[in-house]
């Protein structure tokens, strides 16, 4: 069976790395779609104004397969790869972690600086929660009020998460389940007369 499982961090954390008088001000948060990113970037930037480069990394996906990098303005390969590079070492998705640096007035040379982004990374998850999620699909199911028992004795048999419930003549509730139970979960609100499903997401 596929896995749908993930990796990730519970809650946003910062850390801290220095080196000849500059600071590595690292920031680890979770986010689960490209469209977070952009907005907590700019925070970033114009909380910390004063640092001469914030450079990030993200990783999304379940399969791990969507990542970006930027060096921001630092040597090709000293920062955004170091960051990503302490991702995949720990197994992560669904993370941004952008670092900021506070220039000392010493240059570091590529491998310092490799070691200080990774450094900062590393500081940044340590100090966060890492938790295992699972991947659910979210469905809307609607049915007619006379339906309504043989749907609630599935639901709670399955065990399935339910929100935006609405019932009149025709029913209509927002399910989510694990991604591995799917076939089995609507195979068996396909038997009941008169329901309809619908795929809203997954997360």
């Amino acid at each position: 069976m596929e896995s749908d499982t993930y990796k990730t961090i519970k809650t946003a954390s910062q850390g801290i790395y220095k080196e000849k008088g500059s600071r590595f001000v690292s920031f680890a948060t979770p986010v689960l779609v490209y469209e977070e990113i952009k907005p907590i970037i700019d925070k970033i930037r114009k909380e910390h104004h004063e640092a001469r480069h914030h450079c990030f990394a993200y990783m999304l996906g379940q399969e791990r397969n969507i990542w970006r990098v930027n060096d921001d303005g630092e040597p090709s390969g000293t920062a955004g790869r170091p960051i990503l590079g302490q991702i995949n070492s720990f197994g992560l998705t669904n993370i941004l972690i952008i670092v900021s640096r506070y220039f000392g007035g010493t240059l570091l040379g590529v491998s310092g600086l490799i070691n200080a982004y990774r450094s900062a990374a590393t500081s940044a998850i340590i100090g966060a929660e890492i938790t295992e999620k699972t991947l659910q699909e979210y469905y809307e199911i609607t049915y007619p009020y006379i339906s309504m028992n043989d749907v609630m004795r599935i639901l709670k048999e399955l065990n399935l998460g339910q929100s935006q419930q609405s019932f009149d003549m025709e029913c209509r509730i927002l399910v989510n389940f694990r991604v591995s139970v799917k076939d089995a979960v609507l195979t068996r609100l396909s038997r009941i007369d008169g329901l309809k499903y619908r795929y809203i997401e997954t997360l």
